[in-house]
Protein backbone atom coordinates (compact mmCIF):
# COMPACT_ATOMS: atom_id res chain seq x y z
CA UNK A 1 0.00 0.00 0.00
CA UNK A 2 1.42 3.36 -1.03
CA UNK A 3 1.79 5.95 1.71
CA UNK A 4 -0.15 8.63 -0.17
CA UNK A 5 -1.91 11.43 1.77
CA UNK A 6 -5.29 9.66 1.79
CA UNK A 7 -3.75 6.45 3.13
CA UNK A 8 -1.85 8.33 5.85
CA UNK A 9 -4.99 10.22 6.88
CA UNK A 10 -6.97 6.97 7.04
CA UNK A 11 -4.28 5.43 9.25
CA UNK A 12 -4.34 8.52 11.46
CA UNK A 13 -8.13 8.36 11.84
CA UNK A 14 -8.11 4.69 12.84
CA UNK A 15 -5.11 4.97 15.15
CA UNK A 16 -6.32 8.12 16.92
CA UNK A 17 -9.79 6.67 17.43
CA UNK A 18 -8.37 3.44 18.87
CA UNK A 19 -6.12 5.35 21.26
CA UNK A 20 -8.99 7.64 22.33
CA UNK A 21 -11.14 4.63 23.22
CA UNK A 22 -8.26 2.88 24.99
CA UNK A 23 -7.43 5.92 27.15
CA UNK A 24 -11.12 6.37 28.00
CA UNK A 25 -11.28 2.76 29.20
CA UNK A 26 -8.06 3.28 31.18
CA UNK A 27 -9.64 6.30 32.86
CA UNK A 28 -12.57 4.20 34.03
CA UNK A 29 -10.08 1.91 35.76
CA UNK A 30 -7.58 4.33 37.30
CA UNK A 31 -9.58 7.61 37.45
CA UNK A 32 -6.56 9.68 36.37
CA UNK A 33 -8.04 13.00 35.04
CA UNK A 34 -5.18 13.51 32.57
CA UNK A 35 -6.44 10.48 30.67
CA UNK A 36 -9.72 12.26 29.86
CA UNK A 37 -7.86 15.21 28.34
CA UNK A 38 -5.62 12.93 26.31
CA UNK A 39 -8.53 10.75 25.19
CA UNK A 40 -10.43 13.84 24.02
CA UNK A 41 -7.30 15.05 22.21
CA UNK A 42 -6.99 11.85 20.20
CA UNK A 43 -10.71 11.93 19.46
CA UNK A 44 -10.30 15.46 18.01
CA UNK A 45 -7.37 14.26 15.88
CA UNK A 46 -9.58 11.49 14.51
CA UNK A 47 -12.40 13.95 13.73
CA UNK A 48 -10.02 16.55 12.27
CA UNK A 49 -8.35 13.98 10.02
CA UNK A 50 -11.77 12.83 8.83
CA UNK A 51 -12.72 16.42 7.96
CA UNK A 52 -9.40 16.88 6.17
CA UNK A 53 -10.57 14.30 3.63
CA UNK A 54 -13.26 16.75 2.54
CA UNK A 55 -10.68 19.01 0.89
CA UNK A 56 -10.92 16.90 -2.22
CA UNK A 57 -14.62 17.76 -2.42
CA UNK A 58 -13.91 21.47 -2.43
CA UNK A 59 -15.00 22.09 1.18
CA UNK A 60 -11.88 24.08 2.01
CA UNK A 61 -13.24 25.92 5.05
CA UNK A 62 -14.10 22.65 6.78
CA UNK A 63 -11.30 20.57 5.28
CA UNK A 64 -8.50 23.03 5.99
CA UNK A 65 -9.37 25.74 8.47
CA UNK A 66 -11.69 23.71 10.72
CA UNK A 67 -9.67 20.48 10.44
CA UNK A 68 -6.40 22.24 11.32
CA UNK A 69 -8.17 24.08 14.11
CA UNK A 70 -9.10 20.72 15.64
CA UNK A 71 -5.45 19.69 15.33
CA UNK A 72 -4.41 22.77 17.31
CA UNK A 73 -7.18 22.09 19.85
CA UNK A 74 -6.04 18.48 20.26
CA UNK A 75 -2.51 19.60 21.11
CA UNK A 76 -3.94 22.10 23.57
CA UNK A 77 -5.72 19.16 25.24
CA UNK A 78 -2.41 17.27 25.31
CA UNK A 79 -0.98 20.25 27.17
CA UNK A 80 -3.99 20.46 29.53
CA UNK A 81 -3.59 16.76 30.33
CA UNK A 82 0.10 17.19 31.08
CA UNK A 83 -0.72 20.22 33.27
CA UNK A 84 -3.28 18.15 35.16
CA UNK A 85 -0.83 15.26 35.53
CA UNK A 86 1.91 17.54 36.88
CA UNK A 87 -0.58 19.56 38.99
CA UNK A 88 0.19 22.81 37.15
CA UNK A 89 -2.41 25.55 36.76
CA UNK A 90 -3.30 26.70 33.26
CA UNK A 91 -2.86 30.43 32.65
CA UNK A 92 -5.58 32.50 30.97
CA UNK A 93 -3.16 33.53 28.26
CA UNK A 94 -3.58 30.12 26.65
CA UNK A 95 -7.04 31.21 25.54
CA UNK A 96 -5.29 33.42 22.98
CA UNK A 97 -4.59 30.30 20.93
CA UNK A 98 -8.30 30.18 20.01
CA UNK A 99 -8.37 33.89 19.23
CA UNK A 100 -5.36 33.60 16.93
CA UNK A 101 -6.87 30.69 15.06
CA UNK A 102 -10.22 32.46 14.62
CA UNK A 103 -8.31 35.40 13.15
CA UNK A 104 -7.14 33.10 10.35
CA UNK A 105 -10.63 33.43 8.84
CA UNK A 106 -9.75 37.01 7.96
CA UNK A 107 -6.89 35.95 5.68
CA UNK A 108 -7.53 36.90 2.04
CA UNK A 109 -7.38 34.06 -0.43
CA UNK A 110 -4.33 34.12 -2.66
CA UNK A 111 -1.11 32.34 -3.59
CA UNK A 112 0.35 32.89 -0.09
CA UNK A 113 -2.73 31.65 1.78
CA UNK A 114 -1.50 28.05 2.22
CA UNK A 115 1.92 29.21 3.40
CA UNK A 116 0.55 31.62 6.00
CA UNK A 117 -1.92 29.01 7.24
CA UNK A 118 0.88 26.45 7.53
CA UNK A 119 3.15 28.84 9.46
CA UNK A 120 0.49 29.88 11.98
CA UNK A 121 -0.72 26.32 12.47
CA UNK A 122 2.84 25.03 12.98
CA UNK A 123 3.89 27.77 15.41
CA UNK A 124 0.78 27.32 17.56
CA UNK A 125 1.28 23.56 17.79
CA UNK A 126 5.01 23.98 18.45
CA UNK A 127 4.34 26.50 21.25
CA UNK A 128 1.82 24.22 22.94
CA UNK A 129 3.80 20.98 22.71
CA UNK A 130 7.13 22.49 23.77
CA UNK A 131 5.40 24.06 26.78
CA UNK A 132 3.87 20.66 27.64
CA UNK A 133 7.32 19.10 27.36
CA UNK A 134 8.69 21.76 29.72
CA UNK A 135 6.08 20.84 32.36
CA UNK A 136 7.32 17.24 32.39
CA UNK A 137 10.75 18.14 33.73
CA UNK A 138 11.54 16.04 36.84
CA UNK A 139 11.90 19.11 39.12
CA UNK A 140 13.38 17.12 42.00
CA UNK A 141 11.22 14.00 41.70
CA UNK A 142 10.95 11.26 39.12
CA UNK A 143 7.76 11.02 37.09
CA UNK A 144 8.80 7.69 35.60
CA UNK A 145 10.31 6.47 32.35
CA UNK A 146 7.01 6.99 30.52
CA UNK A 147 6.88 10.66 31.48
CA UNK A 148 10.51 11.15 30.45
CA UNK A 149 9.78 9.55 27.10
CA UNK A 150 6.64 11.65 26.67
CA UNK A 151 8.64 14.76 27.45
CA UNK A 152 11.15 14.12 24.68
CA UNK A 153 8.52 12.95 22.19
CA UNK A 154 6.58 16.17 22.71
CA UNK A 155 9.77 18.22 22.49
CA UNK A 156 10.75 16.53 19.22
CA UNK A 157 7.21 16.95 17.90
CA UNK A 158 7.26 20.66 18.72
CA UNK A 159 10.69 21.19 17.16
CA UNK A 160 9.51 19.42 14.02
CA UNK A 161 6.63 21.90 13.72
CA UNK A 162 9.06 24.77 14.07
CA UNK A 163 11.19 23.24 11.32
CA UNK A 164 8.08 23.06 9.11
CA UNK A 165 8.00 26.85 8.94
CA UNK A 166 11.45 27.16 7.32
CA UNK A 167 10.54 25.84 3.82
CA UNK A 168 7.88 28.54 3.65
CA UNK A 169 10.66 31.15 3.52
CA UNK A 170 12.22 29.50 0.45
CA UNK A 171 10.97 31.21 -2.74
CA UNK A 172 9.07 28.94 -5.07
CA UNK A 173 8.33 26.27 -2.48
CA UNK A 174 5.21 24.31 -3.40
CA UNK A 175 2.70 24.22 -0.57
CA UNK A 176 -0.90 23.44 -1.52
CA UNK A 177 -3.03 22.56 1.49
CA UNK A 178 -6.10 22.03 -0.66
CA UNK A 179 -4.54 19.15 -2.64
CA UNK A 180 -2.01 17.89 -0.06
CA UNK A 181 0.77 18.82 -2.45
CA UNK A 182 4.25 19.84 -1.39
CA UNK A 183 7.08 17.83 0.09
CA UNK A 184 6.74 19.40 3.54
CA UNK A 185 3.10 18.34 3.67
CA UNK A 186 3.99 14.75 2.79
CA UNK A 187 6.69 14.65 5.48
CA UNK A 188 4.30 16.20 7.99
CA UNK A 189 1.72 13.47 7.42
CA UNK A 190 4.32 10.73 7.97
CA UNK A 191 5.65 12.47 11.11
CA UNK A 192 2.09 12.85 12.36
CA UNK A 193 1.43 9.10 12.25
CA UNK A 194 4.76 8.32 13.95
CA UNK A 195 4.26 10.98 16.61
CA UNK A 196 0.74 9.73 17.24
CA UNK A 197 2.00 6.23 18.05
CA UNK A 198 4.90 7.47 20.22
CA UNK A 199 2.76 9.93 22.17
CA UNK A 200 0.10 7.26 22.80
CA UNK A 201 2.70 4.76 24.08
CA UNK A 202 4.38 7.40 26.25
CA UNK A 203 1.10 8.54 27.78
CA UNK A 204 0.14 4.97 28.60
CA UNK A 205 3.52 4.38 30.26
CA UNK A 206 3.24 7.66 32.18
CA UNK A 207 -0.13 6.77 33.70
CA UNK A 208 0.93 3.19 34.40
CA UNK A 209 3.91 4.48 36.41
CA UNK A 210 1.64 6.83 38.39
CA UNK A 211 -0.77 3.95 39.05
CA UNK A 212 1.99 1.60 40.22
CA UNK A 213 3.39 4.25 42.55
CA UNK A 214 -0.08 4.90 43.95
CA UNK A 215 -0.63 1.18 44.59
CA UNK A 216 2.82 0.92 46.19
CA UNK A 217 2.07 3.94 48.38
CA UNK A 218 -1.32 2.57 49.46
CA UNK A 219 0.22 -0.80 50.30
CA UNK A 220 2.76 0.89 52.58
CA UNK A 221 0.36 3.24 54.37
CA UNK A 222 -2.19 2.91 57.12
CA UNK A 223 -5.48 3.94 55.44
CA UNK A 224 -6.67 6.03 58.40
CA UNK A 225 -3.62 8.03 59.48
CA UNK A 226 -1.58 7.77 56.23
CA UNK A 227 1.41 6.73 58.37
CA UNK A 228 3.57 3.74 57.48
CA UNK A 229 2.01 0.40 58.39
CA UNK A 230 3.90 -2.44 60.06
CA UNK A 231 4.91 -4.06 56.78
CA UNK A 232 6.38 -0.81 55.49
CA UNK A 233 8.17 -0.25 58.80
CA UNK A 234 9.71 -3.73 58.63
CA UNK A 235 10.97 -2.99 55.12
CA UNK A 236 12.53 0.36 56.08
CA UNK A 237 13.75 -0.35 59.62
CA UNK A 238 16.82 -2.57 58.95
CA UNK A 239 19.08 0.22 57.66
CA UNK A 240 18.25 2.30 60.74
CA UNK A 241 18.67 -0.58 63.21
CA UNK A 242 21.95 -1.73 61.66
CA UNK A 243 23.40 1.78 62.06
CA UNK A 244 23.25 1.55 65.89
CA UNK A 245 26.61 1.71 67.66
CA UNK A 246 28.11 2.81 70.97
CA UNK A 247 28.65 6.31 69.60
CA UNK A 248 25.33 6.47 67.70
CA UNK A 249 22.68 4.60 69.72
CA UNK A 250 19.18 4.03 68.42
CA UNK A 251 15.84 3.90 70.18
CA UNK A 252 12.32 2.57 69.84
CA UNK A 253 9.30 4.28 71.40
CA UNK A 254 6.09 2.26 71.68
CA UNK A 255 3.09 4.54 72.20
CA UNK A 256 -0.37 3.50 73.38
CA UNK A 257 -3.48 5.59 74.14
CA UNK A 258 -4.78 5.21 77.69
CA UNK A 259 -8.60 4.81 78.03
CA UNK A 260 -9.07 4.96 74.27
CA UNK A 261 -12.09 2.66 74.55
CA UNK A 262 -13.92 5.37 76.51
CA UNK A 263 -13.73 7.71 73.51
CA UNK A 264 -15.24 5.08 71.22
CA UNK A 265 -17.93 4.08 73.71
CA UNK A 266 -19.00 7.61 74.71
CA UNK A 267 -18.40 9.58 71.50
CA UNK A 268 -18.48 6.99 68.74
CA UNK A 269 -15.86 5.34 66.57
CA UNK A 270 -15.70 8.39 64.32
CA UNK A 271 -14.40 10.39 67.27
CA UNK A 272 -11.87 7.66 68.00
CA UNK A 273 -10.68 7.79 64.40
CA UNK A 274 -10.24 11.56 64.59
CA UNK A 275 -8.16 11.15 67.74
CA UNK A 276 -5.93 8.58 66.03
CA UNK A 277 -5.45 10.89 63.05
CA UNK A 278 -4.57 13.77 65.39
CA UNK A 279 -1.99 11.65 67.22
CA UNK A 280 -0.50 10.53 63.91
CA UNK A 281 -0.10 14.15 62.86
CA UNK A 282 1.49 15.06 66.21
CA UNK A 283 4.01 12.26 65.78
CA UNK A 284 4.84 13.33 62.22
CA UNK A 285 5.45 16.91 63.31
CA UNK A 286 7.63 15.83 66.25
CA UNK A 287 9.83 13.39 64.32
CA UNK A 288 13.51 14.34 64.15
CA UNK A 289 15.41 13.96 60.89
CA UNK A 290 16.11 10.36 59.89
CA UNK A 291 13.45 8.88 62.20
CA UNK A 292 10.69 6.46 61.23
CA UNK A 293 7.15 6.24 62.59
CA UNK A 294 4.29 3.85 61.97
CA UNK A 295 0.90 2.79 63.24
CA UNK A 296 1.14 -0.83 64.31
CA UNK A 297 -2.61 -1.21 64.60
CA UNK A 298 -5.45 -0.14 66.89
CA UNK A 299 -4.24 2.68 69.12
CA UNK A 300 -0.59 1.59 69.10
CA UNK A 301 2.14 3.60 67.35
CA UNK A 302 5.90 3.18 67.13
CA UNK A 303 8.81 5.55 66.55
CA UNK A 304 12.34 4.51 65.60
CA UNK A 305 15.16 6.99 66.28
CA UNK A 306 18.78 7.01 65.16
CA UNK A 307 21.79 8.67 66.79
CA UNK A 308 19.80 9.68 69.88
CA UNK A 309 20.17 9.90 73.67
CA UNK A 310 18.17 9.38 76.85
CA UNK A 311 17.47 13.10 77.10
CA UNK A 312 16.17 13.32 73.53
CA UNK A 313 13.93 10.29 74.01
CA UNK A 314 12.41 11.66 77.20
CA UNK A 315 11.96 15.10 75.62
CA UNK A 316 10.17 13.61 72.61
CA UNK A 317 7.97 11.31 74.70
CA UNK A 318 7.05 13.99 77.25
CA UNK A 319 6.29 16.50 74.52
CA UNK A 320 3.90 14.09 72.80
CA UNK A 321 2.21 13.20 76.12
CA UNK A 322 1.59 16.80 77.08
CA UNK A 323 0.25 17.88 73.69
CA UNK A 324 -1.98 14.82 73.38
CA UNK A 325 -3.37 15.14 76.91
CA UNK A 326 -4.29 18.77 76.27
CA UNK A 327 -5.96 17.94 72.94
CA UNK A 328 -7.95 15.00 74.33
CA UNK A 329 -9.12 17.00 77.37
CA UNK A 330 -10.49 19.77 75.17
CA UNK A 331 -12.01 17.51 72.51
CA UNK A 332 -13.58 14.68 74.51
CA UNK A 333 -15.16 14.53 77.94
CA UNK A 334 -14.48 11.16 79.63
CA UNK A 335 -14.67 9.88 83.24
CA UNK A 336 -10.97 9.06 83.11
CA UNK A 337 -8.32 11.09 81.32
CA UNK A 338 -7.38 10.01 77.81
CA UNK A 339 -3.58 10.10 77.81
CA UNK A 340 -0.49 8.42 76.38
CA UNK A 341 1.71 5.73 77.82
CA UNK A 342 5.15 5.39 76.25
CA UNK A 343 7.59 2.50 76.53
CA UNK A 344 11.07 3.26 75.17
CA UNK A 345 14.15 1.16 74.55
CA UNK A 346 17.62 2.64 74.02
CA UNK A 347 20.14 0.31 72.31
CA UNK A 348 23.70 0.58 71.02
CA UNK A 349 23.87 -2.75 69.17
CA UNK A 350 21.70 -3.83 66.23
CA UNK A 351 18.83 -5.92 67.64
CA UNK A 352 18.10 -9.46 66.44
CA UNK A 353 15.00 -8.16 64.65
CA UNK A 354 12.43 -5.42 64.70
CA UNK A 355 9.96 -7.81 66.31
CA UNK A 356 12.40 -8.48 69.14
CA UNK A 357 12.88 -4.76 69.66
CA UNK A 358 9.11 -4.20 69.76
CA UNK A 359 8.82 -6.91 72.41
CA UNK A 360 11.35 -5.02 74.52
CA UNK A 361 9.33 -1.86 74.02
CA UNK A 362 6.25 -3.75 75.18
CA UNK A 363 7.98 -4.50 78.47
CA UNK A 364 8.67 -0.80 79.06
CA UNK A 365 5.12 0.10 77.96
CA UNK A 366 3.67 -2.40 80.43
CA UNK A 367 5.70 -0.77 83.21
CA UNK A 368 4.27 2.61 82.25
CA UNK A 369 0.71 1.22 82.29
CA UNK A 370 1.28 -0.56 85.62
CA UNK A 371 2.65 2.59 87.26
CA UNK A 372 -0.49 4.60 86.61
CA UNK A 373 -0.36 5.37 82.87
CA UNK A 374 0.25 8.82 81.37
CA UNK A 375 4.00 8.36 81.67
CA UNK A 376 7.13 7.32 79.82
CA UNK A 377 9.33 4.41 80.89
CA UNK A 378 12.73 3.97 79.30
CA UNK A 379 14.79 0.76 79.31
CA UNK A 380 18.45 1.48 78.66
CA UNK A 381 20.13 -1.50 77.00
CA UNK A 382 23.36 0.26 76.09
CA UNK A 383 26.76 -0.57 77.55
CA UNK A 384 26.41 2.37 79.94
CA UNK A 385 22.90 1.52 81.14
CA UNK A 386 21.36 3.60 83.91
CA UNK A 387 18.30 2.95 86.07
CA UNK A 388 14.83 3.41 84.54
CA UNK A 389 13.80 7.00 83.92
CA UNK A 390 10.26 8.20 84.30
Amino acid sequence: MALDPLTLLTMTIALALAVALYLALEWRTVQEPALLFWSAAFALISIGSTLALLRGSGLLLVGIWFANGLLVASHWLFYAGVARFTETRLGRAWGLVLVIWLAMLLLPEGPQWSKIMLVVNSLLIALITIRASFLLRPRGKSLGAGAAQLRFVLLGHGLFYIAKTFPVLVPGTLIDLAAFRGEIIQISLVEGVMALMLIALSMTGTVRYRREKRIERLAARDPLTAMYNRRALEARAPHLLDAASCTRPGALLLIDIDNFKLVNDLHGHGAGDRLLVALGEMIRLALPEGALAARLGGDEFVILLRNTSRAQIVELGEGLRERFRALAAVSFSTPQAVTLSVGATLFDQPPASLAALIEQGDVALYQSKRDGRDSIRLVDRTAHAEPLAG
